[in-house]
């Protein structure tokens, strides 16, 4: 996943992010799952600890509500990846170079042995 930031007048602005359908798809799933997965458990955990008694002095209470500030801030930053993700049609990449998203296959013309890479 590519993500880039850019700072204008001090603010920050997402660049756009170029995915293959299984990249996004990749995406959008972990997005999903934090959303109807994580966050709910994240409130649990809260709610277990706060029944554990005095919240000034409950580590787990405070350790329940950092662990949900992370994952709010996972969830934010992939909305916003995701809403400036853009879909790579593959079949429309010139083959005859490699750019993004290119298989390449080198060999070693002193042991012949291949070495693939997605670039």
């Amino acid at each position: 996943m590519g993500f880039f930031l850019f700072y204008i007048n001090d603010e920050i602005m997402s660049a756009v992010s170029y995915y293959t359908a299984e990249g996004l798809k990749k995406l959008r799933e972990e997005l999903d799952y934090l959303k109807s997965v994580m966050r709910p458990k994240a409130s649990a955990d809260i709610a277990e600890a706060r029944d554990k008694g005095d919240l000034s002095e409950n580590a787990e209470y405070d350790a329940a509500k950092e662990a949900q500030g992370m994952l709010e801030m996972r969830i934010a930053k992939l909305e916003e990846v995701h809403s400036n993700a853009r879909l790579i049609d593959e079949t429309h990449l010139d083959v005859s170079k490699v750019l993004v998203l290119s298989n390449v296959k080198i060999k070693n013309l002193t042991n012949g042995i291949y070495l693939g890479c997605r670039k």
